[in-house]
């Protein structure tokens, strides 16, 4: 078996959080809430199918919906030669695609156990709309896993990097994305969005609070020290004091 990478020791990283949650999401809502059989999963912006393909794994039916056809043939690639080919089906589309009932065929309004929406949020539009069109989506009691960028950290580290008039524009970007670097959201403002759109916040995690910060060196040379930042990772992400730390914050919200 070849050496895991410097970049996929990263990515682990990166990702531990954010799967450990949608394992147990995935156990909860499979078959319709009863916590057996399948569960229907709609993956927006699933890319090349880095969580599609591991919840596929699992049992589940997984829809990848992504505006890229490149990102789609590595997701094809990637399930055939995980052998979950016939649990995964991508079409190439976006947020627009869930509400012009598109999907209708493979998943119909109001039949989904679970959606992911995994950095989506930071480039569309309307974010009320793009919410609406996932709680339509999504049965009653079905769940949204949302993964968005974090505004604090995102100014700390424009800041760090130099990149003082990025920090400012973010700053006072209060959820329009006019600053450029895309839309970046706080806790607060998270959890505002999310019960206007009709859903409860079931939980709220800090995603990547330390890994974009550890040089690469340190978690290459010294032994065990990948794992120890992962465990760190998963330390801290439930610990409302480092949701402003990180970069990204990951919540699973129920739909009323």
């Amino acid at each position: 078996m070849p050496a895991e990478t410097s970049l996929q020791r990263r990515s682990a990283a990166r990702t531990a959080v954010v799967w450990g949650a949608l394992r147990d999401v995935l156990g909860r809502v499979a078959g319709g809430g009863s916590g057996s059989g399948s569960a229907r999963v709609v993956d927006v912006g699933g890319g090349t199918g880095g969580l599609a393909v591991r919840a596929a794994g699992l049992g589940h039916d997984v829809t990848v919906v992504d505006p890229s056809p490149d990102a789609l043939a590595i997701l094809a690639r990637r399930a055939d030669e995980s052998g979950v080919a016939d649990r995964v089906t991508a079409v190439q589309g976006d947020l627009g695609t869930l509400a012009d009932g598109s999907l209708a065929d493979r998943v119909p309004p109001g039949t989904a156990d679970l959606v992911l929406c995994h950095g989506v949020l930071e480039i569309v539009d309307d974010v009320p709309a793009a919410l609406a069109s996932i709680a339509a989506l999504l049965r009653p009691g079905g769940v949204l896993s949302l993964l968005v960028g974090q505004r604090h950290a995102a100014v700390v580290t424009r800041a760090m990097a130099g990149h003082f008039a990025q920090a400012l524009a973010i700053l006072d970007d209060t959820g329009s994305g006019t600053s450029g670097t895309g839309r970046r959201f706080t806790a607060d403002e998270v959890a505002t969005v999310l019960d206007e759109a009709g859903f409860d916040t079931d939980a709220m995690q800090a995603v990547r609070v330390f890994v974009d910060l550890v040089p690469s060196s340190q978690v290459d040379l010294e032994p065990g020290a990948a794992e120890r930042l992962v465990a760190l990772e998963q330390a801290v992400a439930d610990r409302p004091e480092y949701l402003p730390l990180a970069t990204q914050i990951h919540v699973v919200a129920t739909r009323r």
